[in-house]
């Protein structure tokens, strides 16, 4: 539970509501950007400009030294956990519609329900573990296994939102299991670091597209490309790209910092409708009835979950079913 001078609901779902609005401004310019660049060079130019601004936070969060932390091992596991996840989210950006992508990753918080029993020693009763079930039936309804024409992307593509949702997941599991003490702008610093080493290392391995050479896949391909010199037109998105990932470290951090997951985690599903906005006024995409489908289940299965949650934060206090934080 959060102490008194942390539990702070309202400032926490202002917080959440700009992370996610940032997150939506990242994932429209990375789809913008991703005909002509490689993932690992927008992500490398991206958490370059975002630490900038994430130092600019530290400073005014108490200072360097509150970058100090004690050294964990699962540290850095969870800092590659959050660039698996992004970049396999990326890579099914970069083929399908922003709304679809979106709602794919939104099985995250079915995952870490589901996590939260082998890891956290967590109870779940038959309502929680129903809407995971029905959570997954709206990923099959996306996938479409029973349809005879092609759909507009690969099923193989269809599943990597759902990889970057249980790689997230575990990433949250594992937060609360580490028992995260760091500042929120400590926190972000520590993210933008490893995404831009991680970056870089891909630079050294593949930045001249050798890898790309004879590969049709566009996910892969997206993945693999060789670096390129951005044209001044394209220098001001990746500083737009660079900002908002500043902004998404910090307000993501501070929100779950300062009020429980459980009054915040619902705004998340913000990104959803902002998700179909930029979709359709950028790029003239418009859901599938499969999608929207597919949506409302998983959307639905997702709150009931966070509603279940909030209804055992206020059991008595002896009541045996721990709450569970994401």
């Amino acid at each position: 539970m959060l102490s008194d001078d942390q539990d702070k609901p309202g400032l926490g779902i202002a917080f959440i509501c700009a992370g996610i609005f940032a997150i939506s401004i990242n994932d429209l310019l990375i789809k913008l950007l991703s005909g002509g660049y490689p993932l690992h060079q927008i992500v490398a130019t991206r958490s370059a400009i975002g630490l900038i601004f994430s130092l600019t936070f530290v400073h005014f969060s108490g200072g360097f030294r509150i970058l100090i932390t004690d050294w964990h091992p699962l540290h850095l596991l969870r800092g590659l956990l959050v660039v698996i996840a992004n970049m396999t989210f990326y890579a099914a950006v970069a083929v399908m519609p922003l709304a679809q992508a979106t709602a794919l990753f939104f099985v995250a918080p079915l995952f870490i329900t589901l996590l939260s029993i082998p890891f956290l020693g967590e109870s779940v009763g038959p309502w929680r573990i129903g809407a995971v079930v029905v959570g997954f039936l709206g990923v099959v309804v996306m996938q479409q296994p029973w349809a005879s024409e092609p759909l507009n992307v690969s099923r193989a593509a269809l599943l990597l939102p759902v990889l970057a949702a249980l790689t997230y997941a575990l990433m949250q599991v594992l937060t609360r299991k580490l028992g995260v003490k760091s500042r929120a702008a400590a926190m972000a610093v520590y993210i933008q670091t490893i995404f831009l080493l991680v970056s870089l290392g891909f630079f050294v391995i593949a930045g001249d597209g050798r890898y790309a050479e004879g590969v049709e896949d566009e996910s892969i391909q997206f993945l693999l490309r060789a670096w390129v010199v951005p044209p001044p037109t394209d220098l001001w998105t990746f500083v737009g790209l660079g900002c908002a990932s500043g902004i998404i470290g910090y307000a993501l951090s501070a929100a779950y910092r300062l009020a429980n997951a459980a009054t915040i985690a619902p705004f998340e599903y913000l990104g959803l409708p902002l998700a179909i906005f930029w979709g359709w006024a950028f790029f003239a995409e418009w859901p599938s009835a499969a999608t929207w489908a597919g949506c409302a289940l998983i959307v639905g299965a997702g709150l009931v979950v966070f509603l279940r949650e909030q209804l055992q934060m206020r059991r008595p206090k002896g009541w045996r079913q721990r709450p569970f934080r994401r």
